[in-house]
């Protein structure tokens, strides 16, 4: 499960069920999440491979958001 939630407001954004998520299906579910209400300062994720990629770091430096990553061992922090 990839969840996707507004940490201000709480409200649940997105939730993409796969076997597997990869790299290309986070980019792919962020752009289109950006596309209405523009792109937020910054992306809270955990240390996952699928957030940590260079794709990824590429994509969020190409739109502007900086990444707020989730300490390990901290699950209750992750939505």
């Amino acid at each position: 499960l990839l969840t996707v939630l507004d940490e201000f407001t709480r409200a649940g954004l997105a939730i993409e069920v796969a076997r597997h998520i990869h790299t290309a299906d986070v980019l792919h579910g962020r752009t289109r999440l950006m596309v209405a209400p523009g792109v937020p300062a910054h992306l809270r994720a955990d240390n996952g491979p699928e957030f940590t990629a260079r794709a990824v770091r590429t994509w969020r430096a190409r739109v502007g958001a900086q990444t707020l990553f989730i300490e390990p061992g901290r699950p209750w922090a992750n939505g």
